[in-house]
């Protein structure tokens, strides 16, 4: 049976409650309007929730460390620009050192800073000093331009002709400009060790990509304080407080459109939504394929989304241990046990699950924010082990993934492949920290089917597409379906936090025709500050990503 809402009045619906549909609903709220949003999960907040275990630990499912955000950077402006800028603090992490690659034989202590960076590439790579110099001056000005280019409310004329590195570098292959630069293959293994940071190898990620990353971080690496949870709990207040609604639990299953224009929603439970505005946080390729449908779109559209491939799904050990690490330093460790990334790649890309792990990220998030209120008891360590999977659900024992219908959870082949992989994690997670298993107190696997299963992302994957057409190529928020709008990590704005932020302005400033990013960044605020409600003592944004209707339900783990 399905039910229609004759009473709400909704001038727009998002879909989905990620970063990038939280920020849109914000900005459109903040300007006026009314707007639903739709969450299928518990709480909001997409690849920057947290969740709890044992009462005593929270783990960040992807908020390890964010860039640029510094007084005049792009999150800040961001917020800042909805009255909300002074309720998230990011900890700034140490710019001498936040990154900290390994490879055979060679280490390198990444700083937040340029010409840091190249002084010393060159001291580890004497070989490779000139391809090196022409390699980082490319980066970095396709960096800056395309910041400047984020900032700026110059028309696409002045934008073209203040972005020469762009047009001639931005949309070619990684690796082109490796061999443009005459790099060595450890050189190449060095300066894409962070390639995992967007999910592509050097043959699929552009140089834009590349660039894009690589200026965000050293333009200095931060934390959030409190802990990713707290962007998604600040853009719902402000959400709230400006008459916008969230509703979790609550699974959109289509986008109704009708002669070409959208009309509103269709969910689990048999309710219909009407509004003339539809924006989809969603996964791109399941939103035009599956919550639209094909023959809303042209056949370029359609043929372009169903060839598209998407980045590499991550597979995470959350881990906590009873006792401090011995490692002192609150850097994030790139390693590798091979020289040669292009071989890593290729191998994933082929399916290979090895039985040995050859890559981790790991992020240490009790050294990150010492004396997180949440994180850990005193005394304890938190930290995350994180690897790249191939793509396919086969390697795990499963045929079908979670977004379909597909069960898996108690499966024993893919108990027993999860036990395997979880104890390969931990052999690498040794090589590099020292014993510890010994101390640990938790431990726990996520799959890209677990990412699948909460975010209905397509393949598990956190980075969205990789490929969609042309190289380079990737959808505009506009779709070609009147009232449809998409935001999120497919969007060409690039994936992680900071590009489903932006994403969601920039959709937010094409309905309201105006360039808010560069009004924002420019000290405007378009929100009402006074309206924010005060955060009382026990304020959780865990419960604050419920919705306020659900807000007080029972259920969500306490950690204090």
């Amino acid at each position: 049976m399905t039910t229609t809402s004759t009473e709400e009045q909704w001038d727009a619906i998002v879909v989905g409650g990620g970063l990038g549909g939280l920020t849109c609903a914000a900005y459109l709220a903040a300007a006026g309007r009314r707007v639903l949003v739709l969450e299928q999960h518990d709480w909001a907040g997409g690849n920057s929730h947290v969740f709890r275990r044992r009462r005593a630990y929270e783990f960040d499912v992807g908020v390890h460390y964010l860039g640029d955000c510094g007084p005049d950077g792009v999150i800040p402006a961001i917020l800042s620009g909805l009255g909300a800028g002074d309720r998230v603090r990011f900890r700034e992490l140490d710019p001498g050192c936040f990154d900290h690659i390994v490879i055979p034989g060679l280490t390198l202590d990444v700083p937040a800073d340029w010409d840091a960076y190249l002084t010393r590439l060159e001291r580890i790579l004497p070989g490779d000093a000139e391809g090196l110099r022409t390699f980082t001056g490319i980066c970095r000005a396709v960096g800056g331009e395309q910041r400047w280019a984020l900032f700026t409310d110059a028309e696409l004329p002045e934008i073209a002709a203040g972005t020469p590195h762009v047009r001639a570098w931005g949309r070619r292959p990684l690796s082109e400009l490796f061999d443009h630069c005459g790099l060595s293959v450890r050189a190449r293994t060095v300066l894409a060790a962070q390639s995992p940071n967007y999910g592509m190898s050097p043959d699929v990620a552009t140089v834009a990509t590349h660039a894009m990353v690589t200026d965000h971080y050293l333009r200095g690496a931060y934390v959030p304080v409190g802990g990713g949870q707290m962007l998604a709990a600040t853009l719902i207040e402000v959400l709230e407080a400006h008459g916008g609604e969230l509703r979790t639990r609550s699974r959109v299953t289509s986008i109704d459109v009708v002669e070409r224009t959208a009309t509103g929603v269709h969910l689990a439970d048999g309710t219909s939504l009407t509004a003339p505005l539809v924006i989809s946080g969603a996964d791109y390729r399941r939103t035009v394929l599956d919550l639209v449908g094909a023959e809303h779109f042209g056949s370029r559209i359609v043929r372009t989304t169903r060839e598209a491939t998407m980045g590499l799904p991550f597979a995470t050990v959350y881990v906590a241990l009873d006792r401090p690490l011995a490692r002192r330093a609150e850097a994030n460790i790139w390693w590798y046990d091979h020289e040669d990334i292009g071989e890593l790649y290729r191998g994933l890309l082929a399916g290979e699950q090895p039985d040995d792990v050859r890559f981790l990220f790991i992020s240490l998030a009790s050294l990150k924010e010492p004396g997180g209120r949440h994180l850990c008891p005193p005394g304890h360590a938190n930290f995350q082990l994180m690897t790249m999977c191939p793509p396919g659900y086969r390697h795990w024992g499963v045929e079908r993934g979670p977004a379909e219908g597909g069960r898996y959870r108690r499966e024993s082949a893919y108990l027993a492949e999860k036990r395997r992989f979880t104890d390969a994690v931990l052999r690498a997670g040794e090589q590099v920290l020292g014993p510890f298993r010994d101390s640990i107190t938790h431990l726990e696997l996520a799959t890209p089917l677990t990412q699948e299963r909460y975010t209905l992302s397509t393949g598990g994957s956190p980075f969205g597409l990789a490929t969609w057409g042309a190289t380079g190529a990737r959808p505009d928020t506009v779709t070609g379906v009147k009232g449809l709008y998409v935001v999120g990590q497919s969007t060409r704005y690039g994936s992680g936090i900071t590009g489903v932020m932006v994403s969601g302005i920039a959709c937010a400033a094409r309905i309201l025709g105006r360039p808010l990013l560069s009004e924002a960044h420019a000290g405007a605020v378009l929100g009402d500050p006074g309206r924010l409600p005060e955060r009382v003592a026990g304020w959780d944004p865990l419960a604050v990503s419920r919705g306020a209707a659900r807000r007080t339900a029972r259920g969500l783990a306490k950690v204090d």
